[in-house]
């Protein structure tokens, strides 16, 4: 049986559009992982593992619950309580592993499909730099090439961010490439755009050595990009916002308007 896992590599734009004009762009790549593989890719690859070092892994903990609870059983859970029934169909995570035994994901998303092929609900599960991580459920009920819906902001990421925000996400399914774009505005129109987007690479040791030479130790320069653009947005005059403490993990099932 073929492989449905593979990776994504391209880059992430951020542009700020307000109060202070900003643009924030580096390359990056994402493993997109069916959650049946796992093991499978653990026993395969020899420069992958899971929830044990190597030069890329995956551990459990960074996901969901932070609980060695299977990935998979996690999602259906949630997706029981959101009254979306795959069917057993796949689902696939979306993610940055762990280098050289560091990762930090700003982002995961969660696709889920039906056993028929068609997306029924994707999570987005956001992280913050104080290890706190909460996810938006949002099921989809449309057969569309290309998905749109949004959700209020309900956790705290950025200290130049308000919380009383919308977020506006647009994403396709990945296939040859992979594009998710996410829109944050308040009540005056768009104040932040940002674009992940890549093309997509066979899963093998040899793309993940490739990987390793283009993008090194790419989480690291993630998490640095992250402090070294927040002090030029309070050079910038930027003011911080008071943060608000959250529990480690939680979850919100987001209901689309009837179109």
């Amino acid at each position: 049986m073929s492989e449905r896992s593979c990776i994504y590599a391209g880059a992430v734009l951020h542009r700020r559009i307000r109060p202070r004009q900003h643009v924030l762009k580096h390359s990056c790549f994402w493993l997109y992982l069916d959650l049946d593989e796992l093991e499978e890719l653990h026993r395969r690859r020899k420069l992958f593992s899971l929830n044990r070092f190597n030069l890329m892994s995956l551990h459990m903990r960074d996901f969901g619950d932070g609980s060695q609870t299977p990935l998979r059983e996690q999602a259906l859970k949630h997706l029981d309580v959101a009254g979306v029934d795959l069917n057993g169909g796949r689902i696939m995570l979306m993610a940055m592993p762990r280098i050289l035994g560091y990762g930090f994901n700003p982002l995961s998303i969660w696709y889920c499909h039906h056993s028929s092929g068609a997306l029924r609900a994707v999570i987005y599960e956001v992280h913050n730099t104080f290890g706190e991580r909460h996810s938006y459920l949002i099921p989809v009920d449309d057969d569309a090439r290309v998905h749109r819906h949004g959700c209020g902001k309900s956790f705290y990421v950025s200290p130049f961010m308000d919380m009383d925000l919308h977020y506006d996400f647009t994403l396709a399914a990945p296939d040859e490439t992979m594009s998710v774009a996410i829109r944050t505005s308040d009540r005056q129109g768009a104040m932040l755009n940002a674009v992940m987007s890549g093309k997509r690479l066979d899963f093998t040791d040899g793309a993940l050595a490739r990987l390793l030479v283009t993008h090194p130790l790419a989480s690291m320069k993630v998490m640095a990009a992250i402090h070294v653009h927040a002090a030029i947005l309070w050079w910038k005059g930027l003011k911080l916002r008071a943060r608000t403490p959250a529990p480690f993990f939680t979850l919100e099932i987001v209901r689309q308007p009837a179109t």
